[in-house]
């Protein structure tokens, strides 16, 4: 739970500096807080793709677990109806901007494969790199929306704090084979999240977000058929 708790805290950190600073945060400034975090998330997620391929016992499975989880994230429409809702609290006000905040801290491959590498392996690499960016997107919206922005840390640790104790319940029916599809795919969303923050590329990562049930399916029905 270490770095959910320093996740969370980042997220406080980061509301009572914006509050503060206010238009002391410069664009430029945020511009290379942004890309400093898009870098660090590409090469992490390039980094658990090439670590952990080397190992799976299906190497064609992260694959097909994108395109599945693509073409029905895309059918669902899971990045329209984020960036709807996201235009739709819009205006400068405590309640909306604390929607806009629980959405960007919240959902995110990050944010969601973060607490099951914690439970499982203890590595809160991820979960640190998505407590530093969470910090510069919370600085900037409470430079906008005022220290009130803080309220969205407990919905973060309940949020990540859920998945770590479901993970850490289910730990002894997930295999180590499963973890590492699970994290190959994971890296390439990560990589993808990368590209999207440097403004290289928007693969619609929300929209590929399902890939990541894809190999814990698989793992299931061939445990039943085997």
């Amino acid at each position: 739970m270490v770095g959910t708790i320093v996740n969370t805290l980042c997220i406080v950190a980061g509301s009572c500096i914006g509050s503060v600073a206010k238009r002391a945060i410069r664009p430029q400034y945020q511009g290379a807080l942004y890309n400093a975090m898009g870098l660090a998330a590409l090469v992490l997620g390039i980094n658990a793709v090439v670590t952990h391929l080397p190992d799976s016992q299906y190497p064609v499975l992260f694959i097909v677990s994108l395109a599945i989880g693509a073409l029905a994230g895309t059918i669902l429409d899971l990045a329209g109806k984020f960036n709807r809702v996201m235009k739709r609290f819009s205006k400068s006000n405590l309640a909306e901007g604390l929607s806009t905040g629980i959405l960007l801290y919240c959902v995110g491959t990050l944010s969601m494969v973060g607490p099951i590498m914690s439970a499982l392996y203890g590595d809160n690499t991820y979960l640190y790199t998505n407590a530093t960016l969470d910090l510069v997107t919370s600085m900037v919206l409470a430079s906008t929306y005022g220290i009130g922005m803080a309220l969205a840390a407990p919905v973060l640790f309940l949020s990540q704090g859920s998945i770590y104790l479901l993970t850490t319940m289910a730990g002894n029916v997930i295999s180590d084979e499963l973890m590492c599809e699970v994290s190959i795919v994971g890296g390439v969303l990560i990589a993808s999240s990368g590209l999207a923050i440097l403004q290289i590329k928007d693969c619609k990562t929300l929209n590929m977000l399902p890939a990541l049930l894809v190999p814990p399916i698989f793992f299931i029905i061939k445990s039943f058929i085997g």
